[in-house]
């Protein structure tokens, strides 16, 4: 007989539950409901210690996480995905993989799978994330798939691949570190890749086919994204337009680029163009003509000012309202560039097509009324100046241009960290924090915009799951689970041993952590092997799986976290998701190692 539970065991769990609970009803948001966790571990441990322990050891427990490495680790991963985004340094990437979307997007989602499933295998699980999060939040920006519908299968296919080596994921390496040390030989980098990848062809339908259909679609709804702007492309000395014909260069135009205008014989240097397009497709069109859409001197300028000042340049769009002395002048004859410093890129005239009675002389430059919208490019101060002077709407969702001169700088700066931290040089809290600080430094990431690098949400989840964690631990919940666990296994066939290991880790990896579940697992498995007379290295094997089928929760592992604020998830849509996911992997896996080992 195993004895009853503590109270601060009953405790834990109780409270475990009840965050689970609160987490996917939804009602409460999850912010208030990890704060009231962290706050309930802290004043009842702090009224009601736990034995050989002081009060004050209460509350560094329940705000431990927020100085946690982990924490820490992810804050960091942030910052640089936000500098790969601001400097424009995964746009090679993203374009390449918009191609093979376009091709077919369900070929294309099932492209990414197998990338991040091999990657994964060789090369920690985290910094796989770290490079994919940014390029399929870029691609959702572009048109191709939501990121909801991406992130949450591209997570769950690094973990399978992180799951077939023992160099995977950290995990990986301290179930096995943890079996040799009671007495087990030491398994090669792929003892176990064979039965992963056998589960993986059952897995992995489930993930590209099924995973992305149960995600919503959680992008905002931006109706300016699909606003057409007019404007004059320019064709200076280095455009790729000079000396070519319209047939050789359409195929090459993003599809809301078109010419309103065609010139009867080749482009030529000075000539300007009417042209239309939504504001990405503008600017993937500029970016394969080496045209321009603004009077070059504006665009030097503001970039020179922007240097110099090292402020971001920002394109907004501005409602032109009735007060404004802009209607019924010209964009030659309004004097914007001039007066306040800032390049119009666009205008987009609401609800009415492009007419000719818009054309007021005889380069047909339309005439600006109340109502139309301008896509406007310079820095914030000139462009509230100039909003306020000529009587302007200013609309929300201001974009920076992306600061290209520093994108190899941190792409460079990316991959030595992810280098470093994958070949085991430094931990990944070491290199992820070394390259943000890099990316402070050198600009790539301005340090007063970091606030839109973090999620808050991610920061006190986080921060309250390692608590939870650790209160399961150290109040003996964990050891009474896996006693009583042991106590039932021996009326059970060797798979569903198995399976009961997996699943009684899962909950733990899922509610606690990886690490909190192979700390405990391991030792009660090679206690439950040699008890019941089994071979010792499947059970070690379904604990080390059960670690890794983070799927179910946010707070499992670091890299759910970090889809979460980039993929507007809530906590049940990764229990709606993860479970099955989970289920499938269990009965998989299980079958598996008792066929694999004559069980």
């Amino acid at each position: 007989m195993i004895e009853a539970p503590s109270l601060h065991a009953l405790a834990a769990m109780a409270l475990t539950v009840a965050v689970f609970y609160l987490f996917v009803r939804d009602r409460i948001s999850i912010e208030i409901v990890s704060l009231l966790a962290i706050a309930i571990i802290a004043v009842g441990l702090y009224f009601y210690p736990m034995p050989h322990t002081q009060p004050t050891d209460g509350l560094q427990l329940a705000f431990s996480g927020f100085g946690h490495y982990a924490l820490i680790t992810i804050c960091a991963l942030m910052v640089m995905g936000r500098g790969l985004v601001v400097t424009g340094a995964l746009e090679p990437a993203a374009r390449f993989l918009e191609r093979v979307f376009k091709l077919n997007l369900q070929l294309g989602l099932l492209f990414s799978l197998l990338i991040a499933f091999a990657l994964s295998m060789g090369v920690n699980n985290t910094p796989v994330l770290v490079l994919l999060i940014p390029i399929f939040v870029t691609l959702a920006l572009r048109g191709a798939m939501p990121a909801s519908k991406t992130l949450m299968p591209l997570n769950a296919a690094s973990l399978l691949g992180g799951l077939a080596t023992t160099i995977g994921t950290s995990t990986n390496i301290l179930v096995v570190a943890i079996a040799v040390d009671l007495g087990m030989p030491r398994m090669g980098v792929f003892h176990f890749t064979p039965i992963v990848l056998a589960a993986s062809l059952i897995a992995l339908p489930y993930i590209w086919l099924v995973m992305p259909r149960m995600m919503r679609d959680n992008t905002p709804e931006v109706s300016e994204a699909q606003r057409m702007f007019v404007t004059r492309l320019r064709v200076p000395p280095s455009s790729n337009l000079a000396g070519r014909h319209f047939d050789e260069v359409v195929d090459t135009l993003p599809e809301d680029f078109r010419f309103e205008e065609r010139p009867a014989g080749p482009f030529e240097t000075g000539q300007k163009l009417r042209v239309s397009g939504t504001h990405d497709a503008l600017e993937d069109a500029i970016r394969v003509l080496k045209g321009q859409i603004a009077p070059g001197w504006v665009v030097d300028e503001v970039e020179r000012e922007a240097k110099r000042l090292g402020e971001d340049i920002q394109v907004v769009e501005m409602v032109v309202t009735s007060d404004s002395r802009l209607i019924d002048r010209t964009l030659a004859t309004s004097g914007i560039a001039d007066r306040f410093g800032v390049a119009v890129l666009g205008i987009h005239k609401p609800n009415r097509p492009l007419r000719a009675e818009d054309a007021v002389d005889a380069s047909g430059d339309m005439r600006l009324a109340e109502g139309d919208v301008l896509l406007v490019m310079g820095l914030t101060g000139t462009i509230n100046t100039f909003a306020q002077a000529d009587s302007l709407l200013q609309l929300e969702g201001a974009r920076e241009v992306p600061r290209r001169s520093k994108a190899l700088l941190a792409a460079t700066i990316m991959g030595v960290s992810v280098g470093l931290a994958s070949i085991g040089v430094l931990p990944i809290a070491i290199a992820s924090l070394g390259g943000a600080i890099l990316m402070f430094l050198t600009g790539c990431v301005k340090f007063d915009r970091v606030g839109r690098a973090l999620s808050a949400q991610v920061i006190v989840l986080v921060a309250a799951s390692i608590a939870i964690g650790r209160f399961v631990l150290d109040s003996g919940a964990a050891g009474w689970l896996g006693e009583s666990l042991a106590l039932g296994l021996q009326f059970l066939p060797p798979a569903g041993v198995l399976a009961a290991i997996m699943l009684f880790v899962t909950v733990l990896t899922n509610f606690a952590s990886n690490a909190t579940a192979a700390t405990v697992g391991t030792p009660i498995a090679f206690a439950i092997a040699t008890e019941l007379g089994l071979p010792q290295e499947p059970l070690i094997l379904a604990v080390l799986f059960g670690c890794n089928l983070c799927y179910a929760t946010p707070i499992a592992y670091q890299t759910n976290m970090l889809i979460m604020a980039e993929g507007s998830y809530q906590f049940g849509d990764y229990v709606k998701a993860g479970v099955p996911l989970v289920l499938i992997m269990v009965v998989t896996l299980s079958v598996l190692l008792a066929m694999t080992y004559g069980m």
